[in-house]
Parts: C-alpha cells; sequence; structure tokens
C-alpha cells in the first residue's frame, strides 16, 4: 500500500532471493518452517498501524470496564480449566482487523476478532527483520511499534516471561510442542530468553510445586509461559500429572483463563464501528434472527473455542443451524460476514491481507502494542493453513519508515 516501497519490491523481486529467506529463517529458528511464509512483506503508513493499535486497545478496555462482561466471561471458563490465581489483566493480545471498501473508495477497518493469548510474538520479530536483510530493504523501515527497538522489545517480553525469576524455572509449555507448526517461534524464545519448551503432559507436581526435567535433573518452575490451547487438549484427549484446578505454587505468563475471557465470546459486548454484528446462537434462535441478514449467504457461524479458523462455517443452512443442539447453541456465534477488499499488489494479482497487532501487557504497567503480524490470502479464509498451495500468500509482516 506504501509507496513507493511496493512498486520497487515487485520490480526487485527474484525467487533465489525468496529462497534464501526461506533458508535463513530454517537456520535462526534451528527447524524447518512448514507454514506458508509470503514471499513479500507489507509496506503501511504508520498512521494507519497506529490507528489499529489505538482500536484494538479501546475494545480492550471496553471489555475490562464492563462488569457484566467480566462476570459472563468468568462463568464461561469450562471448569475443568479454571486455573486458580487470574490475573487482573492478560499479559498477551491479539487483535485482527480486515479492511473493507467503502463506496467513495475509502478504506475502513473492520474487527475479524480479538484473543488474550500470545501470538508468534518471537518468530514475528525474526521474520520482520529478515525480510529487510534479505531484499535489502531500506534499513530506515521498521516492524516495531511504541516505538520499540529490538532491544527494547525483548527487555520488555523478558519482564512478562520471565517475572524476574531464573530462565531454568521458567517454561514455555505446550502440548506436543515438537509436532506443532509454532515451533519455530519456541525456538527464538528458547535462544533469547533461555527457557525450555516443555510438552505440559509431561510436567510433574510434588506438594503444590510443578516440575519439569532439565537436562536430567527435576527442576521446580516458578513460571510458566502458557502456549497450550485447551481444545487441542480435549480433541487428543491430553491426560496431565495434575489439576489445572489445583493451587499451585506457580505464576502464568499469560494466565490461561483469559483465552476464554476474552475471545470470540467478547464481539457481542463491544461496541464500535468497526465491529460487525455478532450474537449467540441461542439468541439468534430466540430472537428470530437478532437483527443479522436473512440472507445465510451474508453469516458466519463461529465455535466460541477453536483456534487457528477451525470450525468457521461460512453461509450456514437452516439445518446447519438447527443440527446444533439447543444446550450447545450457547457456545457458538452468529456473526454478519464482511468481505474485505484485495489491498496488497503483488505479481498474483491483488491480495487480502489481515492485520493482527500484537499487544504486551506488565504488571502495574499499561498495554502496549509492540509488532503486528499480516496475513496475506486470495481465499474464504486468510490463515496459512488456508493458503498453503498458492503464491504471494500465507504469514507476512508489515514494515514502515521510523522516521
Amino acid at each position: 500500500m506504501l509507496q513507493p516501497y511496493r512498486d520497487d519490491f515487485n520490480r526487485r523481486f527474484t525467487h533465489e532471493k525468496y529462497a534464501e529467506l526461506r533458508r535463513e529463517l530454517d537456520r535462526q529458528t534451528r527447524t524447518r518452517i512448514d507454514f506458508r511464509i509470503c514471499e513479500t512483506p507489507c509496506f503501511f503508513a504508520k498512521e494507519l498501524l497506529d490507528e489499529l493499535a489505538a482500536t484494538g486497545a479501546e475494545l480492550t478496555q471496553q471489555l475490562l470496564d464492563n462488569p457484566a462482561y467480566l462476570e459472563a466471561s468468568r462463568q464461561a471458563v469450562p471448569e475443568l480449566y479454571r486455573v486458580a490465581g487470574d490475573s487482573l489483566h492478560p499479559h498477551f493480545m491479539t487483535v485482527d482487523f480486515g479492511f473493507v471498501r467503502e463506496q467513495d473508495g475509502s478504506l475502513s477497518p473492520k474487527l475479524v476478532e480479538l484473543q488474550a493469548f500470545p501470538s508468534v510474538f518471537g518468530y514475528q520479530q525474526v521474520l520482520a527483520d529478515q525480510y529487510i536483510r534479505t531484499y535489502d530493504l531500506d534499513p530506515n523501515l521498521t516492524s516495531l511499534l511504541g516505538g520499540h527497538t529490538e532491544n527494547s522489545y525483548w527487555e520488555l517480553q523478558r519482564t512478562v516471561i520471565l517475572g524476574g525469576h531464573a530462565p531454568e524455572n521458567v517454561v514455555l509449555t505446550e502440548v506436543e510442542p515438537a509436532t506443532q507448526k509454532t515451533l519455530p517461534d519456541f525456538h527464538v524464545y528458547e535462544d533469547r530468553l533461555g527457557i525450555r519448551t516443555v510438552d505440559i503432559a509431561a510436567l510433574t507436581k510434588q506438594g503444590r510445586r510443578l516440575y519439569y526435567l532439565r537436562d536430567g535433573v527435576q527442576t521446580p518452575i516458578h513460571r510458566i509461559y502458557n502456549r497450550a490451547i485447551a481444545d487441542e487438549m480435549e480433541r487428543k484427549e491430553i491426560k496431565l500429572n495434575f489439576d489445572l484446578r489445583d493451587d499451585l505454587n506457580v505464576e502464568w505468563a499469560g494466565h490461561p483463563n483469559w483465552y476464554f475471557r476474552i475471545s470470540k465470546l467478547s464481539l457481542p459486548y463491544l461496541d464500535h464501528p468497526s465491529v460487525p454484528k455478532a450474537v449467540f446462537l441461542d439468541e439468534w434462535f430466540a430472537t428470530q434472527g437478532a437483527g443479522l441478514p436473512e440472507d445465510r449467504s451474508q453469516l458466519l457461524l463461529k465455535p466460541l473455542y477453536s483456534f487457528a479458523g477451525k470450525g468457521i462455517q461460512f453461509a450456514p443452512s437452516d439445518a446447519d443451524l438447527a443440527a446444533i443442539p439447543a444446550e450447545e447453541r450457547q457456545n457458538y456465534l452468529i456473526q454478519q460476514r464482511v468481505t474485505f477488499a484485495p489491498i496488497i499488489d503483488t505479481p498474483a494479482g491483488p491480495t487480502q491481507a489481515e492485520v493482527r497487532i500484537l499487544y504486551v501487557w506488565p504488571d502495574h504497567a499499561s498495554m502496549q502494542p509492540v509488532m503486528s503480524l499480516v496475513r496475506l490470502g486470495r481465499g474464504l479464509m486468510m490463515g496459512v493453513d488456508h493458503n498453503k498451495d498458492q503464491e504471494w500468500v500465507g504469514g507476512s509482516a508489515a514494515l514502515f519508515p521510523a522516521y
């Protein structure tokens, strides 16, 4: 979008440089990256990214300032996953936006969703930096928001994730981490912060303390940087050696309850021009449509607790909706469908872009936008899993002139 960067990049692009980008990212993350990396970064005006960051912060604050929502979100955490010691606010937030074309030709951001859960904050910084290095881009370009430098960004991450503890007493937990597509991100954290990635099913409990095996030694865990998703644990029937509800002597960097509390559940509670209308499915049935379009092609059906776009259904039929048992309908969302405009000019044609603003929120401080992540696609879904057989789509980074 930002000229002359866009046209200049397209003109100078070579497949050899793209192959070099892939090799270097594999090297830096100590693994083979399985998801699709887009050939190009995206060039945005800083003012646009700042606007998105401010909107995301405003939407988050709307929720935290709403007592009715806070109570509803507490009740929404499933009993088996109600982890003790809830924090006053999430330590990590992500807010996703797409862009629609207005009648006058201007672009307006529209909320896709928001989630109080860490995204690939480590890998994304490596990707953005490597775009600049590999393609020999203007060194004045940056991906970091909020005036951060690479050093201050990682110092903030260190503060929130380590929480003042020694790295050997902090672990990144995930379900079967070696099999996850986000493994490159885990490796970045290991290298930057000195922590270890541990399968959550391998943690053991003694008294109120959790332990993990580090270099053959049972090591106490003082703080957990949690990346394990509850619906994946359910789907894979993961059995833990402790109960998540136990009163444990452990801190959380990214308390697991917030994964449920700020999620698709939040959408009906938000009031902002950027937010498409959304209602819970049980309300939709009770109110005969709740003011949403009657045309089913203009609707989306979303399960509240799924990850990476799993379970989203476009244009659900009456039969699809009726097939969901009445007692389960509160766990689904009906949302007005928004058609996003293709805004990135690529050699493969105009491409849609979804921009995710990443926030870090330390204790006793303010919520800070730190970076953005971009996903490019030309299909119904924007996730990298849904665009893997195309070119000039996939995971990307937003770059802008630092001054």
